[in-house]
């Protein structure tokens, strides 16, 4: 299993979907960056504000990342874990 140290915040957290399938959302404001090892395997994409990962009980969680799209596309590469 590869791990990528990034420095995030939580930003919103989607546990799933009520009984007319509109997404259930617990929003978070004023979180603090952390630094987390984040198993590569949870990433499942990336824009220019936001890591969407995957998360325990079928959940997804947003995060905002403390870098520019630039600076963690570079991350990825130096960990080898992109392809240009």
């Amino acid at each position: 299993m590869k791990f990528i140290e990034l420095e995030v915040r939580t930003v919103s957290i989607v546990h799933g979907f009520d009984e007319d399938n509109v997404e259930i959302i617990e929003e978070f404001e004023d979180e603090l960056f952390t630094t987390k090892l984040v198993s590569v395997d949870r990433i499942q994409s990336v824009t220019e504000e936001y890591i969407l990962v995957k998360s325990s009980h079928s959940r997804v969680i947003y995060w905002e990342y403390n870098y520019s799209m630039q600076e963690l596309a570079a991350k990825f590469k130096r960990a080898g874990l992109m392809i240009s």
